[in-house]
């Protein structure tokens, strides 16, 4: 139906996360309309972040250094690890600006169904930075999925006995009304509730 210049644009375009059949051959036809310099710019754009970007020798964040800017910052508590399942978990923590620790990216959760075990996550990595720079209480901050679910667990085994384990509360949001709560959402707020 398209050449297969297109069909090759639109493929690649299917490949990244959340984009389907239509959704692609939008962006494609979009990028065909833009001059030439948009769509060089976007090729530039990609293969420079392909050539700087790595990940951050300490934590496992992306960064354009050997170590990350969040790291090397002196102002941050180091005797606290937030441990998330990907770099754009940090990216929303620190939205909060509520967060003033270290982070640790494992690079994914714990699913064995999907072949993921844990010698395929950054999880000795965490172990080793744990017992050697004075760590006193690591966050789980995985997602509260089954997956996020089973590694917070994991993890909180792994880490019992070494400092503080905590794990992010869940509930119901800010501005959301009990009647769209699902049974699981509502049973967790209702176990962690706390006194005020």
């Amino acid at each position: 139906m398209f050449s297969p210049a297109v069909e090759n644009l639109v493929a690649q375009f299917t490949r990244l996360p959340g984009i389907g059949q239509r959704t692609a051959q939008r962006l494609a036809f979009h990028v065909l309309q833009r001059p030439a310099e948009e769509a060089l710019a976007l090729a530039a754009a990609l293969e420079e972040v392909k050539e700087r970007v790595r990940f951050c020798r300490e934590c496992g964040n992306l960064t354009e250094d050997e170590t990350c800017a969040i790291c090397l910052d002196e102002r941050r508590d180091h005797a606290t690890i937030c441990v998330v399942e990907q770099p754009v978990d940090v990216v929303s923590l620190e939205r909060t600006h509520a967060y003033h620790g270290l982070y640790h990216v494992l690079g994914g959760a714990l699913s064995p169904i999907d072949g993921v075990d844990p010698s395929d996550l950054r999880i000795d990595e965490l172990i080793r930075r744990v017992d050697a720079n004075g760590v006193t209480e690591v966050v789980l901050a995985t997602n509260p999925t089954m997956t996020g679910e089973a590694t917070a667990a994991y993890l909180a085994d792994r880490l019992r006995g070494r400092v503080i384990v905590t794990r992010l509360a869940s509930g119901l949001p800010v501005g959301g009304d009990l009647e769209y709560a699902d049974e699981v959402t509502l049973g967790r707020a209702l176990t962690g509730r706390r006194q005020i």
